[in-house]
């Protein structure tokens, strides 16, 4: 039996996690800032980075834990909670006491550090949203130009680039926010989680962090 294109880049995304792909090392964020201090906003970059990767882990700790297979997250999570992140901390929207909300971030915090790094990555995420719409356009611009422009085989096409995106785009999605949008959080210290009233038609509260250097 012929395997499918989702399987086979599951197979390769897979193969990279299992030793042929950096994982995460804790001094790889300190490293990098160390080497490249000149640049304007780097540090500002790897804290969004690492506040992005704890506010997906406390989403997790909050609406329900998920399963991991290589990299990618595979459950149904709780969608009353979203969070918006900054080089400040995060946003964290729905409704949840402040107390339970300080003890999930500490949580997320220590199970982010200790190797569950999976809890990084979130299918809510809207770099998820962002890979799709452009794998879809970029699909379907792709069968427009190379297929016959007759009705039927652009209706085809425009089918197959959309099915096909549809199957990819989870697993680029997750691949690119492991890699590219999120960042373990070894180097973040929780400094204070406070309401903030209503935001976007949500109860909110803010979750502020702060950089701090390893022993």
């Amino acid at each position: 039996m012929t395997a499918s294109p989702q399987n086979l880049f599951d197979q390769f995304t897979a193969g990279m996690w299992e030793g042929r792909f950096p994982l995460p090392s804790p001094t790889q964020d300190a490293d990098l800032l160390h080497q490249l201090a000149f640049v304007p906003g780097l540090k500002e970059i790897l804290l969004v980075r690492q506040a992005h990767a704890l506010e997906h882990a406390t989403v997790w700790i909050l609406g329900g834990t998920p399963k991991s297979t290589a990299y990618r997250t595979i459950t149904q999570d709780d969608d009353r909670y979203g969070g918006l992140s900054t080089a400040e901390g995060f946003y964290l929207f729905g409704e949840v006491d402040t107390d339970v909300l300080h003890h999930a971030v500490h949580k997320a915090l220590h199970r982010l550090v200790t190797g569950e790094w999976h809890l990084a990555v979130h299918p809510r995420c809207g770099t998820s949203f962002a890979v799709n719409m452009t794998l879809s356009a970029g699909m379907a611009m792709g069968s427009h130009f190379m297929l016959p422009k007759d009705p039927f085989s652009q209706f085809l096409g425009l089918g197959a680039a959309i099915t096909l995106a549809s199957h990819l785009s989870p697993t680029i999605g997750e691949w690119m926010q492991s890699t590219v949008t999120t960042a373990i959080p070894f180097n973040l210290k929780i400094e204070s989680v406070a309401p903030r009233g209503q935001m976007q038609g949500k109860m909110a509260h803010f979750v502020r962090v702060g950089w701090r250097e390893l022993d």
